[in-house]
């Protein structure tokens, strides 16, 4: 699924939740709608073609009021499947793009 693809499931609703994606957004207080800003400013940041579970993409993007947010979601169904979403800091990220290696 293309970034435009994403993009348009996230815009339509077309979406599911999974339980870990869940609690990381209650966790982190992560509304469902900035998820959604997020997806739809967003930019893939890496693929995971051959992902054990289906293929997915991690998408870094920015909610209306600027927070950055990565959201991990499925890249090969008819719909969006969200199976995490968190807000990238130290240790494990330098920056929204860059990886703390």
């Amino acid at each position: 699924m293309a970034l435009e693809q994403l993009r348009h499931e996230a815009a339509t609703g077309n979406i599911r939740l999974t339980q870990h994606a869940n609690r990381e957004m209650v966790e982190e207080e992560i509304t469902l709608n900035e998820v959604l800003e997020a997806i739809v400013s967003g930019q893939v940041l890496e693929n995971y073609p051959e992902h054990r579970r289906g293929a997915c993409c991690l998408v870094n993007g920015t909610t209306e009021e600027g927070r950055p947010l990565h959201v991990v979601c499925t890249t090969a169904l008819q719909v969006l499947i969200i199976i995490t979403a968190y807000e990238p800091k130290a240790p494990a990220w330098l920056t929204p793009m860059e990886r703390n290696r």
